[in-house]
Formats: structure tokens, sequence, C-alpha cells
């Protein structure tokens, strides 16, 4: 099999390059992965930064076998999953790899959204290169760090205001709010020397934040953009049951108005609409919605940024209880929640009393909290993109065995095919780069305009 890390070529820094360029490091045939190089003259700025869901990463590292922390770059450069950028990552990171540590040769790098595969790699790059963020996902990224094994790293953060435009030598960037399945996520119009592209990072229409995201586009419309960069996880085939949050909602209603017992959910704990649809739906139907006490520390840390009272708080709302795992020890963000919170017993003894929402990790509390068979779950996340999915089936075995009824109530966080060519149509950019997808020939009936980007290969910006 031929090396990845033939996919990348050694990209050296040219201030006195002329016309400007974008160049897509990652996203490219794949689901995840944005990396997206914007060159003009003398500045370089870089949009997001993270791992793909690609294939490409288990043919090497899985499980426990992953990347060395004494060199985690030179491990991922290794084998071509990350690219080989000169003066973007750290001293440490690079350690002795055979790209050589270079001072920063990246002025910027703007986050999107707080999902891994958008900032994941954050901590291999250079802290000389500031980090641009929005005020809530700065909080809500500390938070992360705080309670997982995920880091970003020390970096010069640099936080900024909704549709406020930054500057970064002759490149100006435009950060606007969008409806996406975690908080303060944003899109941007990047202008450049050449003409404006518009980055749409990931975004959905049918969702609480909606009308974010009509904002973007009409603003997008208004730049007559030289390229729009356009997210397409949902463009190609997808046979998975999507709804409106309106409809999870709809349906979480029913399913508990008919069930008595105790009812378990799984969803993402950085969905935060996710959790406010459970949160009213368990309220509705006399219940508390319960969570793990991480899920209980992320809505606290990000409280400040919503509207007093709008998210449901553990130890201030009578309709949240935080959920105590059997555990040896608990790190210093569980501690606060300990003295409250309701035990495998507490849970068994009045189920009808909660909504109870159990991450895949944490399945083992099933084996205490022995559920009645025909107990309801409500998987509230992504179907699996393959049969094949390990997590899936390791899912059902857990379910089967207990006799738990499945649910699949999930609403997406990305646009669907019809959504993605009815916003080409109406932004009507010069050319069309579909990125985050493995199907961007689905983009090809919208005509000429659409160019599905080759990894690592610039292309010029011109209005």
């Amino acid at each position: 099999m031929r090396a990845e890390r033939a996919f990348y070529s050694h990209r050296t820094y040219d201030p006195t390059m002329g016309s400007p360029t974008v160049t897509f490091l990652g996203g490219v045939h794949e689901i995840g992965g944005n990396k997206i190089l914007v060159d003009d003259g003398p500045d370089r700025v870089l949009f997001d930064f993270g791992p793909s869901f690609s294939p490409r990463w288990e043919e090497y590292y899985v499980n426990y076998l992953q990347p060395r922390s004494t060199s985690p770059a030179k491990d991922l450069l290794e084998f071509g999953l990350v690219p080989r950028v000169e003066g973007l990552y750290s001293r440490d990171a690079l350690a002795d790899a055979d790209l050589a540590w270079k001072p920063a040769e990246v002025h910027a790098i703007f986050v999107s959204h707080a999902h891994a595969d958008h900032a994941g790699h954050l901590a291999l790059v250079d802290p000389e290169i500031p980090v641009y963020v929005g005020e809530g996902t700065r909080e809500l990224l500390r938070a992360i760090e705080s309670s997982t094994a995920m880091k970003y790293g020390d970096h010069d953060w640099r936080t900024f205001t909704d549709r406020t435009p930054v500057k970064v030598g002759k490149i100006e960037v435009v950060p606007y709010p969008v409806d996406h399945s975690v908080p303060f996520a944003y899109g941007f119009l990047i202008r450049t020397s050449g003409g404006t592209l518009v980055y749409t990072g990931d975004f959905r229409h049918h969702g609480p934040r909606a009308p974010d995201t009509h904002s973007f586009f009409r603003a997008a419309a208004s730049e007559r953009p030289a390229g729009l960069l356009i997210e397409g996880t949902r463009a190609g085939p997808d046979a998975r049951r999507n709804l409106s949050e309106t409809g999870v909602r709809s349906e979480v209603d029913r399913l508990l108005g008919r069930h008595g017992g105790l009812a378990l959910a799984c969803t993402y704990p950085r969905d935060v609409d996710r959790l406010l649809t459970l949160h009213s739906a368990a309220r509705e139907a006399g219940r508390q919605l319960v969570v793990s006490a991480r899920t209980a520390y992320l809505l606290g840390s990000i409280a400040p940024r919503w509207p007093a009272g709008a998210l449901p708080l553990a130890g201030t709302d009578d309709g949240v209880a935080v959920y105590q795992r059997k555990k040896k020890k608990f790190y210093e963000y569980e501690k606060p929640f300990l003295e409250t919170a309701l035990t495998a017993g507490d849970v068994r003894a009045h189920g009808d009393r909660y909504l109870l929402a159990l991450d895949l990790m944490h399945f083992p509390e099933l084996i205490d909290l022995r559920p009645p068979r025909g107990t309801p779950f409500i998987h509230s996340m992504s179907e699996p993109f393959s049969e094949d999915d390990v997590d899936d089936r390791v899912m059902h075995n857990w379910l089967d065995h207990f006799g738990l009824a499945f649910h699949q109530m999930h609403a997406s966080g990305h646009a669907s095919a019809t959504e993605l060519f009815e916003i080409v149509r109406s932004v009507r950019p010069k050319t069309v780069y579909p990125i985050h997808t493995e199907h961007p020939e689905a983009f090809r009936p919208l005509g000429p305009i659409v160019h599905p980007p080759e990894l690592d290969a610039p292309y010029p910006i011109s209005a």
C-alpha cells in the first residue's frame, strides 16, 4: 500500500507570493479534518485544525495504539495524517521529525467551533500563532480540557465578536454565528485582495438558531464571493433518519407519555440543544433529566453565555439531577455534585421519576441499574455511517442483553442535500468547493462552478 504521506507535499512559506490562494490541507473527500490555508502575499491564515473521521487514521492508530505524547506531530507526519507545513507546529510536537521546526509562518488560526474534528489538533501548533475563537467557544474549550483528556495546548488565545471584522495583514475575517449541534459555531467571510471566500464551517437550517444561519448566507450572497467553501456531510446518499429539533421533542413526548417506568437516553454532552429538548420533555412528563457530572459541569461552565435561567443547572433547577457513577476516584470537577447526586439504587427504586442520559462509556452502570426489560432507550445521536461501526455493534449487544427497546430520535447538526443546493443557488459564488464530505460529486448537478478540491493543491482566489 502506498504510504499516505505521499499525499502531502513539503509546503514552504514564500512571503513574496503575489496572487492570493486557498489550499485544502484536510476535509477533502472525507468528513471532518478541515484545514484550510489562505495565503495573500505575506499573510497566511489557517481555518480549523482537527483530525478527520476518515478510515485513514484507523489504518495506523486505533484504541490504545496512539501517537506518542513525546512526538505527536512526528508520529502523524510519518503517515501523512497531518500536513507538512513549515512554521506551523511547535518545537515539542515535532521533536526530531524530518520536518524541521521553524519560527511561526502561519499568522493566525480561526476555529469555527469546538468539535474535535475542527479543533482537535491545536495542541500541535506553535504557541506563537494567535488562535481566534468565539467567546463562548473559548469557555467551552476550557471546560472540555478540565473534564476530559482532550488538550488544546498553550496559545495566544484571542476572542472575536459576532459580525465584527478581524484583520490579519491584508486578510479580513468576519465571523458569523450559525446553527449547529454544538453552541457557539461560526462561518466566516474571508476577504482577500483577490475577492471574498465564504467558509461555512459546519451548519444546519433546522435547529433553534436557524435564523443565524440564514443571516450568514444573506451576508455571504451580498459579497458576490469568489469561492464558497461549503461542508457537505449529508450531500451524498443518506438513508439515516433525521428529524428537526421540534420533531425530536414530539417523539420523546410521545414515548414518555406512554411509558411509566424508567427511560434512558444517550446524546452528545456538548449538544446543548438536545439536552434542552430532553430536559423540557422530561419536565412535561413529570420527570427529572439525570445527567453525568461531566455534562452538568459543561452546562455550568457555559451558562454565563446564555440568558439567566436558560440552561438547566444542577443545584438550581429541580428538573435536572446528576448521576453518581460507581468509581474509586472522582475528579475535581465532579466533587461539587456528589452530595446531591443520585446513585443506581435511587434511580432503580424510583425509575418513573427519571429520564437518565447515559453515555456509551457508562453502560456498565446498567449492571447496577437493572432496568426492566422493555425499558425505552432513546438514541439521540447520529446513526452510524456503516453497519461495521464497532461502537454501534457494542451498544446493541448491551441493549439486547438487558432487553432495552431502541428508539432512534435525532436531529442532525448538518444541512440536507436539498438545503445545500439551495444555499449554493442563493449565494451564487464564482466557484464552489465541496469539503467535509465523502461525496463531493453530489454537487456536480449545480454545474461547472463546482470544483471538488484536491488535497494540498493551491487554488487562485479571483473574483
